[in-house]
């Protein structure tokens, strides 16, 4: 479909829905429902737009009353803003959701080979299949921990990899966020929310559980222990309160049973690391970083930074702490590097990748760059090394003069930025004050990678650009978040788990 359409229904949250002539979610081009969402369509069409406020009103209520929260760095009206939470869930059916799942298993096992082949034999640099140039001065590649060994060969343990839809429905993978990956709390705290407010949903649809997330995580991390420590202790390292994630930080913290920790709280003594407690220093052996490679070690990267601890790179280095995600693995995630992961799964697999990806322009190649620069009105720029929606220009919504800004920069630093053409994401409905309208949306799910396995929990953030005809779903651009449902295959019993528990503990929660 190619022109905005009208959805014909007597439902009245439903009257006048504009496809838009996008992919839409919940219906098809015809303005059909799709299968998997009829029973939801039914229950959400049959309610009136203050009983839906009202619901609304109860799950603001209890972001607040939770401190779920977000920090938008140099907004001056305020520190921590509450996470805007939609509530009609987007549904992936479970054939869907399995192909999913297995592209995005075989893209991290390749990314994680790559990482183990170009910090020791760079055997894809030296075939060819990988400029050389592009890896060795990448910003994110650590040079000084070129031939270090991390346990199991994993650098990357958590991996949330951002999933499009484009036109014709097609699942796409526009980026994979290697370092420090955030979201997962909210992914987690809306399906509670969703509990509370709609219980009615989990009765009537068969959602597969994400509450294993913690437990997994925890597992992972304690296998990653220095050999010897038969009951390791695992601490989770933030750069404090005023960082964007901090409610997500103490949620996993509080979620796994761990200690959550600042630099200040840590030391190292003779290449160990140590806690500080009211009983002593305690030994630590796994440290779930929150904090970027430059902020990590005053002594090995930043110096000025007061956030990371002094000595921790060497105990790392020496086989006395591990970390997650591992140093380097930054150089995974650059946008640049981004293309070749298709080459990387054929190399190091011998597979064809299942998921694919959206087409891009590396302005470092001259073609490329005079192709970028000839198309800026038509294309999506992207500085290579930032994230949360800033660095970027959107061609076809930016100025003249932005646009002429943003050339300038790509003719100084060309290794900086790539191009993509402006997908045309899915849509999916969302409410506003009367009624629901259609927003653009992503999806972004969790891949924890262990030592004898890797494990996705069946969901993940779907993130909502809430701003009419914006395509940016980053929360510090204006964007909020939905409860993302897989549904089973084969409907449980009445004592298999709805929606992350059983029924009696989900009834009995949901009245609470």
């Amino acid at each position: 479909m190619t022109q905005s359409q009208n959805i014909q229904t007597p439902h009245g949250l439903f009257s006048g829905y504009d496809l838009g002539g996008f992919f839409d979610e919940m219906f098809d081009g015809s303005g059909v429902p799709r299968p998997h969402y009829a029973q939801l369509h039914r229950t959400l069409g049959g309610m009136s737009a203050t009983e839906f406020r009202a619901r609304c009103e109860l799950a603001d209520l209890t972001l607040v009353n939770q401190g779920i929260t977000f920090t938008v760095y140099g907004d001056t009206a305020g520190v921590e803003k509450p996470f805007p939470v939609d509530l009609v869930p987007r549904i992936v059916p479970g054939q869907e959701w399995s192909r999913i799942e297995r592209g995005l298993k075989q893209r991290v096992r390749a990314l994680n080979l790559f990482l183990h082949d170009v910090y020791h034999e760079e055997k894809i640099l030296k075939d060819g299949k990988i400029p050389r140039e592009l890896i060795v001065n990448a910003p994110y590649f650590r040079r000084g921990f070129v031939g270090a060994n991390v346990p199991g060969d994993i650098y990357v343990h958590v991996c949330g990899t951002d999933l499009i839809r484009d036109y014709d429905g097609t699942y796409r993978v526009l980026e994979d966020n290697c370092r420090t990956p955030s979201g997962v709390s909210y992914m987690i705290e809306n399906r509670l929310i969703l509990t509370r407010v709609f219980p009615s949903l989990f009765r009537e649809n068969f959602v597969r559980p994400i509450d294993a997330y913690a437990g997994t995580l925890l597992r992972n991390l304690r296998q990653l222990a220095p050999p010897g420590r038969d009951d390791p202790t695992v601490v989770l390292l933030t750069p404090g309160v005023y960082n964007s994630a901090y409610f997500e930080h103490s949620f996993l913290a509080q979620q796994m049973g761990i200690e959550l920790v600042e630099g200040r709280d840590l030391f190292v003594d003779q290449n160990l690391v140590y806690m500080k407690t009211t009983h002593g220093p305690k030994r630590v052996d796994v440290v779930y970083r929150r904090i970027d490679d430059d902020y990590l070690d005053p002594l090995a990267f930043r110096p000025e930074s007061g956030l990371g601890v002094a000595g921790l790179v060497n105990a790392y280095r020496s086989g006395n702490v591990a970390l997650a995600n591992g140093i380097g693995t930054g150089v995974a995630d650059d946008k640049a590097v981004y293309p070749y992961v298709p080459e990387m799964i054929r190399y190091y697999l011998g597979e064809e990748p299942i998921l694919e990806q959206v087409e891009t322009f590396m302005a470092w190649r001259d073609t490329e760059r005079d192709y970028i620069l000839d198309h800026l009105d038509e294309l999506v720029v992207k500085a290579t090394n930032e994230s949360g929606g800033y660095g970027m220009l959107i061609g076809p919504q930016a100025s003249t003069e932005e646009r002429a800004a943003f050339a300038e920069k790509i003719r100084e630093n060309p290794r900086d930025f790539i191009a993509q053409p402006l997908i045309s994401l899915s849509r999916s409905p969302c409410f506003f004050s009367d009624g629901f309208e259609g927003r653009h949306v992503d999806l972004r799910p969790y891949i924890l990678c262990g030592i004898d396995d890797v494990t996705i929990v069946p969901g993940g953030l779907t993130r909502v650009a809430l701003r009419k005809g914006s395509y940016v779903v980053n929360s510090s651009q204006g964007g909020g978040s939905k409860d993302t449902w897989v549904l089973r295959d084969d409907p449980p019993g009445q004592s298999q788990t709805m929606g992350g528990m059983s029924q009696q503990q989900f009834l009995k929660g949901a009245q609470s």
